[in-house]
């Protein structure tokens, strides 16, 4: 049997074949254990008053995203090895709980912003204040994107991962605007497309994600862990 796997699931082809296939199966279920979300959230309407609705409906994607990152970091290279089913499931039982601990205060920071800007006019605070909040808004979001790598692929508690993601932030600011990068190409497809988009193209963007992220995994792994 090993001798089957060297001599067919190792080329440049069948590494190629691997990914995709893995890209796809989780991409499946990443879709499906955020469904009912996705669901609630397209019936939504864009009226301010159902942010906090919005955010009920994200919930789920925090532990799908989880999951996907560590199945796509331990994903099988070989063609004949591939389970990115049990993979995937194996991380969401692991990191669902962990990325709910820091996925939902900030999606309920996010949407204090969110709700505040969006009714900016009432607050009677000085139109730079709104230009405040909305930096702090993405510099969260960035931050949301280094404690999702970190939570995913390592068994710190939520504030020591907490406490890591803030100070790679600004330690591996290339990374930090890998994330921005990846944080605007989706803004823009919801933007110029659909929203739903975005959430078609979660593997590929997670996985751009975790490549972008190795050097904040290399250096977690080399002076954060034993």
């Amino acid at each position: 049997m090993s001798g089957t796997a060297t001599d067919f699931g190792t080329g440049v082809l069948s590494r190629g074949a691997a990914l995709v296939h893995t890209l796809l199966t989780v991409e499946a279920l990443v879709l499906g254990s955020a469904a009912p979300g996705l669901a609630g959230l397209f019936l939504l309407g864009p009226d301010p008053a159902n942010l906090p609705l919005a955010a009920l409906c994200l919930l789920p994607l925090g532990p799908a995203a989880s999951a996907a990152l560590y199945a796509l970091h331990h994903r099988s290279r070989d063609l004949t090895e591939l389970h990115p089913a049990r993979v995937y499931a194996r991380g969401w039982r692991l990191n669902a709980v962990p990325a709910l601990r820091l996925w939902t205060p900030l999606l309920l920071w996010l949407t204090v912003i969110a709700f505040t800007l969006t009714h900016f006019s009432a607050t009677g605070l000085p139109r730079w204040w709104a230009a405040l909040l909305a930096l702090i808004g993405v510099a969260s979001l960035l931050w949301g994107a280094h404690a999702l790598l970190l939570t995913s692929l390592f068994t710190f508690g939520a504030r020591d991962t907490a406490r890591l993601a803030a100070y790679f932030l600004v330690r591996h600011a290339k990374v930090t605007l890998a994330a921005a990068s990846l944080l605007v190409l989706a803004a823009g497809l919801t933007a110029l497309l659909t929203e739903a988009l975005p959430a078609l193209l979660a593997a590929p963007l997670l996985l751009s994600l975790l490549h972008a992220g190795r050097p904040v995994i290399a250096e977690t792994e080399e002076d954060f862990t034993a």
